[in-house]
């Protein structure tokens, strides 16, 4: 029975810093950028956008298919950004345990 109370006792711990974790993710912004950052777009750490910055040259009419384009690109590459930044302190949580792609903590 020990070793279930050791285990119960680790999960508990894990659960403490998942939501530590979870906390830290909440604060922190990635940026990403486009266009040789000609449109850069800041994500928070739940995904939702902050802040859009969009180079003056590119608020043409005839340029508005290009900017919607690298709005969507600079979108993209922030939130590849932040998903790399979750995985690193999901890591620092698990102890570098490798858990199968969509499986989340808690369960």
């Amino acid at each position: 029975m020990k070793n279930i109370g050791a285990l119960m006792k680790q999960a508990q711990e894990m659960q403490q810093k998942m939501g530590e974790m979870q906390e830290r993710l909440a604060e922190i912004e990635v940026d990403g950028s486009s266009g040789a950052g000609m449109v850069s777009v800041t994500l928070s750490g739940k995904s939702d956008m902050r802040r859009i910055k969009i180079d003056p040259t590119l608020l043409k009419p005839d340029e508005a298919e290009v900017l919607e384009d690298l709005i969507i690109a600079a979108t993209n590459d922030a939130r590849a950004r932040l998903e790399t930044k979750t995985q690193d302190e999901m890591s620092k949580v698990t102890g570098g345990l490798n858990l199968p792609p969509g499986m989340k903590l808690p369960f």
